[in-house]
């Protein structure tokens, strides 16, 4: 392996108190539980609707949960699904599976069954923790696919007693808010069972830093399930890594994080859970963004650190503004995933008198590698400055080991100790991202003089929208699927909202007329909502390379044109 030890002029561009380089982290994520727990067991660890669970409280139930999981058998090594929203449940069954040794692999709740399917077939875990919501879905797998511990969980139980009660009052609004968040199911474990087990003794055996934690899946420009293989050490680090970038906020002295963000997504996982439970903050859930119910707590409780997406941002200022609530008390607000509009970020900082600043990741990388200072020197448009430990550089994407000139635009290489270990299953496409140890972003960017990163392009045709990866491939296959569909091409067109919206050009059999809500209608059936085109635009014609590949990036052309009617 070729030794490369590229300069760093972003180190002199750190805010004041941010290291230029961390000491190497040891032990496992369930020490940081323990370091909480330890020292501030009455603190409130978790808060869902108003109910919260000390660190003392969570300790026993991650030690619980692990011993009723032993006891169905799961060790070291395993891989153990995770099917749920945010809430108390969802932590506690992380850390129990950690606990043991096993693999944890988050999956998106509202998932389609064929896009949930995908991704057990490829990970086989035998155990799932499941909302019970979804039970059903996993029991109707194909028998070659069955789970045999299954474990449902009704996230009501962890409300406050005054709101499961009125969920059960005979009017009709009570019975669909308990339709929207519980089911009752058959043929599996409930979870407060599995939570009568003898907590685990402390001298049951732990991971070690090296051991691999968790899969965490990513969109493949082909939409096919890559699970990224991310180990204790890769997320201890991104989480001391970003305790590091915001030295105002202290660990022990009332951090409030709110869980905005979903905890499946590797942005949630690492910004909202693990941070939090290293700073021994206090944990917000919210199992889904509404605006109100964050405004909500608010009143009582505003968050310190808000890890979020700059429709979040947009959503929660318009409905604060509206119903007269103050964001004060936010001091940092870090928003990912998407490019952060300048004019969002002026009135969110006078609302909260705090800082509103861009990150960068990749589920690959835990996922934070990059963020602008909490500064006033901090620029607009930019993903902002490496962080403490994480170098990058910038090579011919023709050559990735060829560095281009300084302040010319080129692939971003990265390395660090967040980035991942490869994909699962996937030795070939592992080493088709690593050159010499670095990491391929298939990002196209340029460095500043004091080491401000701006993306310009990408070569990875991926579609960001509303902060969720969409990859083409998978949406073009199943527009395919459609009786009357002979060709498709699928593209992200700028959005105000959502940073990208998608959106498809579709090739007709030529048959007869054909209704494209109805295509849209038919996509829905397999894809989640998100990944559902927008708009779908009937062409008689794509234009192909001379190897008969969609060019994409001309359909794109095609389409800004007709949309902005040039």
């Amino acid at each position: 392996m070729t030794t490369y030890d590229p300069p760093r002029p972003w180190i002199a561009s750190y805010a004041d108190g941010v290291p230029a380089d961390l000491e190497p982290v040891t032990g496992s994520l369930w020490d940081i539980v323990l370091a909480s727990a330890r020292d501030y067991p009455d603190a409130p660890a978790l808060q869902f609707f108003g109910r919260t669970t000390s660190y003392r409280e969570l300790q026993d139930a991650v030690e619980r949960a692990a011993a009723g999981l032993a006891a169905l058998g799961v060790g070291a090594g395993d891989r153990v699904a995770i099917v749920l929203p945010n809430c108390p449940q969802h932590i506690v069954a992380f850390y129990a599976i950690l606990r043991l040794g096993a693999v944890a692999v988050e999956h998106n709740p509202l998932y389609t069954p064929r896009e949930l399917r995908k991704q057990f077939e490829d990970h086989g875990a035998k155990t799932a923790i499941v909302w019970s919501k979804v039970v059903r879905t996993v029991q109707e797998f194909p028998a070659d696919l069955t789970v045999p511990n299954l474990i449902s969980v009704d996230i009501t139980t962890a409300m406050p007693v005054s709101m499961r009660m009125a969920l059960r009052l005979p009017i009709a609004k009570a019975r669909e808010s308990r339709a929207a968040l519980t089911e009752r199911v058959s043929r599996a474990t409930a979870w407060n069972d599995l939570l009568r087990a003898e907590p685990l003794p402390a001298s049951a055996p732990s991971p070690s830093t090296d051991d691999l934690a968790i899969i965490q899946y990513t969109s493949g420009t082909t939409g096919t399930p890559k699970g990224a293989l991310l180990t204790h050490r890769n997320l201890l680090a991104n989480a001391r890594q970003s305790q590091a970038w915001v030295p105002s906020i202290q660990r022990g002295k009332g951090c409030v994080v709110y869980a905005v963000l979903p905890m499946f997504h590797a942005y949630g996982l690492t910004l909202c859970l693990t941070f939090a439970m290293s700073m021994g903050a206090r944990l917000v859930l919210f199992p889904r963004f509404e605006p109100a119910m964050v405004l909500a707590v608010t009143k009582k409780h505003p968050a310190t650190f808000l890890p979020l997406v700059p429709p979040i941002a947009d959503r929660l200022l318009q409905a604060a503004r509206a119903e007269g609530v103050s964001l004060a008390g936010t001091e940092v607000a870090i928003s990912g995933a998407m490019a952060l509009p300048h004019e969002l970020v002026v009135p969110f900082e006078e609302a909260t008198g705090g800082y509103l600043v861009e990150g960068y990741g990749l589920s690959e990388c835990s996922p934070v590698l990059m963020a602008n200072p909490v500064a006033e020197h901090r620029k607009a448009g930019t993903i902002g400055l490496p962080l403490p430990g994480t170098e990058c550089r910038v090579v011919d994407p023709d050559d990735p080991r060829t560095d281009v000139p300084d302040g010319e635009r080129g692939e971003l290489l990265v390395r660090g100790p967040q980035v991942f270990q490869g994909y699962y299953g996937k030795p070939e496409e592992t080493a088709s991202v690593f050159v010499d140890g670095w990491f391929r972003t298939g990002d196209i960017v340029t460095i500043d003089e004091d080491g401000f990163v701006r993306i310009v392009d990408r070569i990875k045709e991926l579609i960001i929208t509303g902060g969720f990866n969409v990859a083409p491939t998978e949406v073009e296959n199943v527009l395919r699927q459609h009786p009357r569909v002979v060709d498709a091409a699928v593209v992200g067109l700028p959005h105000e909202h959502s940073g990208e919206e998608v959106v498809a050009a579709v090739v007709l059999d030529g048959s007869g007329d054909v209704d494209v809500e109805a295509i849209r209608e038919f996509s829905r059936g397999i894809l989640t909502p998100y990944k559902v085109p927008r708009r779908i635009y009937v062409v008689d014609e794509l234009p192909k390379s001379l190897i008969g590949k969609v060019l994409r990036r001309q359909v794109r052309e095609s389409l800004l044109q007709l949309t902005q009617g040039g």
